[in-house]
């Protein structure tokens, strides 16, 4: 297959133009070289002669021009100043999938057409991208000899041993185009910067700086140490061009193609996220090795686990180094007081061994259900892939799904006669597939592609990275020996696009990630034995070019066009990731999601207000500080707490949620979809190790053995027990503690402390800052608040209200209690809201809980229980203040005070 590519895509030819149209006013002018190089203090002539760029326009037209571009970009417009630092550094940022190579190898051609410049150097940070920039030179040859009347061309990959090249590059009178990895030149010991007996005792770099050339910089976030940038100036340019989509820094934007853009566009494929997450599985053993680094003075390793956490047990990320004891780090986690000491961390196999013998490598866990978890990711990705291929084969799109793994023996391993075998995931898959593919809806699949008969090892293969006797091997992605690899990726590119190839599926290392893509990647699944650190982006963006049918000719349909992510973590939670990226690595402002800092204000008080009688009048009333004493009938809780166990909803067992949602661009943020959502229980989740519970209870509520073992066993739910122990014993601590508040609540009794209450310094003392918006109240009138011009507030009933006290004339004065003014509770610290002076038929005193249930009069009912709770120690905390004409109300408007 040829792929097609169009040469009238509009954003294609105005990034193109964006570039070219800086250089307005520059001659077809080139310059003829006769090499004066200085060598050892001796100045060599050569009889060498070529051609080499020049600029006849100065920098001062250059500026104008780039302002002219701005502006049409509606870009920021750039200063003088700023122009002159950056140098003529320019940048152009494009998404991910939008043709950023193509774009810039026609601008090559373009500045060739317009100006006569002939020399330039693709500079590029590793060898993934460097394949990747040579595969698309070859496929666009053609089109571009087209384009541009068969000029001639020529281009290749620097390679240290064959540098008598550089004497052609600098000689030619074509069009030259240099590949070189950044790591060939950034060293003075690189053999590109040492004199060479194969260049007259010249440098080879010297040929290339003699030419002036244009620079473009693939990647340039890569390549932002200072070390690297010195030596990109060192090859002399005569522009640097900057092409990414994931910048650092916008040297002189000339373009921008940002993500939300290109989605919006429809430039790129769809999103959509189909999740596999574990639930209710908090029995056993977990760990999880997330990495093992080395330090100046030690070696640590970050693990996640699961700790005893006052709501219950929870998942944590922990730092280990040798002698840790994951039995403390856990909160005394039952499970992991066998031998769960840290005995050695290896950084060099990556391994972390415990005292037990257990050993685990970065990077792989134990414990929870990894396996199943992975196996339920191949099912979806399986069964997403044939619905697809159901729905496009008749359309002549092939389907294609991505794999990224991070041991290459999970998918092939050697036995020990050194024979090839499959790893668990190539059986896994092989087992799936063929279940599906058997299933009477995909029959039509089965007799086109399979001929009846299916030949299962076709069907998938690995792209991984081999060692010199050929083995394959884990890597990370940089090394010589990942060359094949990427080769086998690219020249396989148009291959894989054929319907008639029976290869659909492809499974790759996760190192292997950057550099390449297809177009008929329809679904990416990364299975990791944690969760996977790959960054969103990078996940994603060997699949969001848009599709090509068989004639290589792009799909636009969306309906078509839609990627989805098999990820072992919640779509929200994989859409808020992603968002953070972009924001992050390309400056995008999410209106709503990124405040303002010149919107942060100081919450100021009235001067004076402490002085003011109306405010006096009613802080003297309420500034006594309490304490509370409560009294509940043991029986009574043995009763009730029994009655709500044994009502509990059936226990879930252990199990997976398997959802899938779609992932929407707006300008406040990355939106999410539900398309999706089912229940999957695992299999043979009937034998778990359990704890001493009643232990663990008596931890979370303070209650002796007896009184649990009498609720417990009037609960009469052992089955669930045995079913999930963790998550039940966590509900009964749940609903052991809300019924000991209640009753305590019932039983309380407040009092005041002597002198003790709020001294009046604490409005001083306490700094308020915060960001304007849509619920922040502007006081209009000063006199009847503490506040000089803002009241910080969190909703719109808070906001409604102060709104209706500065108006009531029923309101005498009122000001919102500060975060320090606090009730003591049996479940924590209360703080009310408002503080009231009301005027009616006679004066009353408000400390007033303002709440929105949906229902005109507050319904406590609806609130959480424990701001029911709150709400009721509010009340019996203010009946000792009954005597100083304190009330206090739950409301919802001013009018409920009344």
């Amino acid at each position: 297959m040829i792929i097609y590519f169009e040469s009238n895509l509009g954003y294609q030819i105005e990034a193109i133009s964006s570039v070219v149209n800086l250089f307005e006013g520059q001659g077809k002018d080139n310059v003829e070289l006769n090499f004066v190089i200085n060598t050892d203090n001796q100045l060599l002539f050569t009889e060498i002669s070529g051609i080499g760029n020049k600029l006849s326009i100065n920098n001062e037209q250059i500026f104008n021009n780039l302002i002219k571009i701005q502006e049409n970009n509606k870009l920021n417009k750039i200063t003088q100043e700023e122009f002159n630092k950056n140098g003529l550094n320019f940048t152009v940022e494009m998404e991910t999938g939008t043709g950023k190579t193509y774009v810039y190898l026609r601008t090559i051609y373009e500045l060739n057409k317009k100006y006569s410049f002939k020399k330039f150097v693709i500079v590029v940070p590793s060898i993934a991208i460097r394949e990747g920039v040579l595969k698309n030179l070859e496929i666009t040859f053609d089109h571009f000899q087209n384009l541009y009347e068969n000029v001639s061309v020529n281009y290749y990959v620097y390679d240290s041993s064959k540098v008598s090249l550089l004497r052609s590059f600098a000689t030619n009178n074509n069009i030259e185009i240099l590949v070189i990895n950044i790591d060939s030149f950034a060293k003075d010991e690189n053999i590109i910067n040492r004199p060479n007996d194969r260049l007259s005792g010249l440098e080879p770099i010297k040929f290339i700086q003699a030419t002036k050339p244009i620079v473009i910089v693939d990647e340039p976030q890569n390549m932002e140490t200072e070390k690297r940038k010195n030596a990109i100036s060192l090859l002399n340019p005569l522009c640097t061009l900057r092409y990414s989509a994931t910048h650092r820094n916008l040297y002189n934007l000339v373009y921008s193609l940002n993500p939300v853009k290109a989605y919006n566009l429809e430039l790129v494929k769809q999103i959509e996220v189909d999740s596999v997450v574990e639930e209710n599985n908090l029995n056993d053993v977990y760990i999880a090795v997330e990495k093992i680094k080395s330090e100046k003075t030690k070696v640590t390793a970050t693990l996640s686990i699961h700790v005893n956490d006052k709501d219950g047990v929870k998942k944590k990320s922990i730092t280990v180094k040798v002698g840790d004891n994951l039995y403390e780090k856990s909160g005394n986690r039952h499970v992991y007081q066998n031998g769960y000491i840290v005995e050695e961390i290896d950084v060099t196999n990556q391994t972390i061994t415990f005292t037990n013998g257990t050993t685990l490598f970065a990077g792989t866990s134990q414990g929870n259900l990894t396996n199943e978890l992975m196996r339920f990711q191949i099912e979806r990705t399986i069964e997403e892939h044939l619905k697809k291929e159901l729905k496009l084969y008749k359309q002549g799109i092939k389907v294609l799904s991505l794999f990224f793994i991070d041991r290459v023996a999970n998918y092939r391993y050697y036995d020990e006669s050194g024979n090839l075998q499959k790893g668990k995931i190539a059986q896994w898959f092989e087992e799936i597939y063929l279940e599906y593919i058997n299933k009477p809806q995909y029959a039509s699949l089965k007799s086109i592609f399979h001929n009846g008969e299916i030949d299962i090892e076709k069907i998938h293969n690995g792209y991984f990275s081999q060692d010199k006797k050929g083995r394959l091997k884990d890597t990370k992605g940089e090394s010589e020996d990942d060359l094949n690899t990427y080769d086998l990726i690219m020249k396989d590119k148009e291959k894989l696009l054929d319907i008639e190839n029976p290869l659909r599926f492809i499974f790759s290392h996760t190192a292997l990630r950057e550099g390449w893509d297809n177009p008929n990647v329809f679904q990416i699944c990364t299975l990791n034995e944690t969760k996977s650190e790959l960054k969103k982006r990078q996940e994603i963006g060997r699949g969001l070019r848009l599709a090509v049918n068989q004639n290589g000719i792009r799909v636009y349909d969306k309906n078509i066009n839609k990627l989805t992510v098999i990820a072992n973590e919640s779509y929200e939670s994989f859409a808020k990731q992603l968002q953070t990226e972009i924001e992050q690595e390309c400056g995008v402002n999410f209106e709503g999601r990124i405040k303002n800092k010149k919107e942060r204000i100081q919450i100021k008080y009235r001067k004076g207000f402490e002085a003011d009688p109306k405010f006096l009048e009613i802080w003297e009333k309420i500034k006594h500080k309490t304490r509370y004493a409560i009294e509940y009938n043991t029986s009574d809780l043995i009763d009730k707490a029994s009655k709500a166990i044994n009502e509990l909803p059936e226990v879930p067992s252990p199990s997976f949620r398997l959802t899938k949602g779609s992932l929407n661009f707006t300008n406040q943020g990355i939106e999410t979809n539900l398309l999706s959502d089912r229940r999957e229980v695992c299999g043979n989740t009937n034998y778990w190790h359990i704890h001493d519970f009643i232990e663990y209870i008596q931890q979370k509520t303070e209650l002796t053995r007896d009184t649990i073992s009498k609720i417990l066993e009037n609960a009469d739910r052992w089955n669930d027990l045995f079913k999930n122990p963790q998550v039940f014993v966590d509900q009964c601590v749940a609903i052991i503690k809300r019924t000991l508040s209640e009753l305590m609540v019932n039983g309380i009794k407040y009092e005041k402390i002597g002198n003790e209450y709020y001294e009046m310094k604490l409005f001083e003392a306490q700094e308020i800052e915060t960001y304007l918006d849509q619920f922040t109240f502007k006081v209009a009138n000063k006199d009847k608040t503490i506040y000089e011009e803002y009241i910080p507030l969190d909703s719109n009933v808070e906001s409604q209200f102060a709104k209706d006290c500065e108006t009531s004339e029923n309101v005498e004065f009122y000001f919102k209690l500060p975060s320090w003014f606090k009730i003591p509770t049996p479940i924590g610290n209360y703080n009310p809201d408002w503080a009231i002076v009301f005027k009616n038929d006679k004066r009353i005193y408000f400390v007033a809980e303002t709440k929105d249930t949906g229902t005109g009069k507050v319904d406590i009912s609806k609130l959480h229980p424990d701001e029911q709770i709150k709400i009721k120690c509010g009340k019996k905390h203010y009946e000792v203040f009954k005597d100083d004409g304190v009330e206090y109300k739950v409301v919802s408007k001013v009018k409920d005070l009344i």
